[in-house]
């Protein structure tokens, strides 16, 4: 998270069985981990509420008593001071339909009980890793000069995730919202890097994930001779109405289909919800091209926009 890293995180955890919760507590015992226990629902909110400090990220059982966890989830995303919370379900009700009541009600992170203090850690730390690279572009993209409005038309070449991130937020000031452009660039961007470049696959990625190796490997694999020279393309068209972004990699391509929409089968992954969030919140259109090594990807410009 750059200069501003955080040491602790705040992780309110809400389940109403004793041993659950301690086995939580058990798993979670770590200087980079702060937990606050609640017995159901309502406790939770309370104790949301009444916070001086947000939390970081939420561990919510399912079913409790008094408010349970879809009810308690549906108070939390309709409010605003609350709502950027990721959420992680916890539950015994795994099934394809109430995984996806979750999804489309905010759940991006599921485990199924019983699960294994590997997959609790992995998922903890995909969701934590992924609310922190969100705050860093948002960063990045205050701290980016307003120059780039002039530009029509502009291209660039990169090789490594850092500099992604860096060019996505130059890049998202062609935007009217930046803030929202920047997450779903800097999404595709390291994509084009990590699956298109290095040829890390989805099943790849979740094990590395799980395994906490995966700057590591993304570092091992920038210095091979076979992947060293490779970059990615983007360019940048800005129309009256629209601004187009053209991203280009020199991998094999992937069967991008399915990652277009939050899928229920890929919930308890630690990986995978990137281009559908990037589709559902950043563009208004999303277009791969060919073997899946590029992809169009278009933010319009409202009417109040152009006349200003």
């Amino acid at each position: 998270m750059g200069g501003n890293e955080v040491l602790s995180y705040r992780i309110l955890v809400v389940d109403d069985e004793a041993l659950n919760r301690a086995i939580i507590a058990e798993c979670l015992d770590d200087i980079a981990y702060r937990l606050d226990m609640a017995v159901d629902g309502e406790e939770a909110w309370e104790k949301l509420e009444r916070s001086s400090a947000p939390y970081h990220l939420i561990l919510l059982d399912r079913m409790m008593p008094r408010l349970d966890g879809m009810a308690l989830l549906q108070r939390i995303k309709a409010t605003p001071r609350h709502q950027r919370i990721p959420v992680i379900m916890q539950t015994a009700a795994a099934s394809i339909d109430q995984v996806c009541e979750g999804i489309k009600a905010g759940v991006y992170y599921y485990l199924t009980k019983p699960y294994a203090p590997e997959a609790l850690l992995a998922i903890v730390r995909a969701a934590l890793a992924d609310i922190a690279a969100r705050d860093e572009a948002a960063r990045r993209v205050r701290a980016q000069a307003d120059a780039l409005k002039l530009a029509v038309k502009a291209e660039f070449r990169f090789r490594s995730i850092a500099e992604a991130c860096s060019l996505a937020a130059l890049l998202a000031h062609l935007c009217p919202v930046p803030e929202t452009a920047v997450l779903g660039l800097t999404e595709l961007m390291m994509n084009a890097v990590e699956h298109g470049n290095l040829g890390i696959s989805y099943a790849d990625k979740s094990l590395l994930r799980r395994e906490n190796r995966w700057e590591e490997e993304i570092e091992r694999r920038s210095k091979l001779p076979e992947y060293r020279e490779r970059s990615v393309s983007i360019t940048a068209e800005r129309s009256v109405d629209a601004v187009e972004f053209t991203i280009v990699d020199e991998g094999a391509g992937f069967a991008w289909q399915p990652y277009l929409q939050l899928d229920a089968e890929r919930a308890f992954d630690p990986n995978g919800r990137g281009i559908a969030m990037a589709r559902m919140t950043s563009f208004d259109r999303l277009d791969y091209r060919g073997c899946g090594n590029e992809v169009v990807a278009t933010v319009r410009v409202p009417q109040r926009r152009r006349d200003a």
